[in-house]
């Protein structure tokens, strides 16, 4: 029983079960390309993978950088935030 539980932790410690981080540009495209057509926060928290209180901030973030805008609840990635979008597809490895 140790043996196993050993080879389990052992196993999960190198690189089997990691959690791999997004860093903000991730988080930012992931949510652009949620809102490419338009999209409530309800699925863009859905969609993007993350929570309502991140996805508010985020949302704050880009809509002063005027990636995206709110039309009365529906958030639409702009222009600006598309061509962000495919800059960061550019970038990632």
């Amino acid at each position: 029983m140790e043996i196993r539980f050993f080879k389990f932790v052992f196993e999960s410690t190198m690189g089997r079960s990691q959690i791999k981080r997004r860093n903000k540009t991730d988080i930012a495209a992931d949510i652009l390309r949620v809102a490419i057509n338009g999209a409530r926060i309800s699925r863009i928290v859905s969609e993007a993978n993350t929570n309502y209180n991140i996805a508010h901030e985020y949302l704050e973030m880009l809509e002063c950088r005027e990636l995206i805008r709110n039309e009365n609840g529906l958030f639409v990635t702009t222009d600006k935030g598309k061509f962000f979008l495919e800059r960061a597809k550019e970038l990632k490895l």
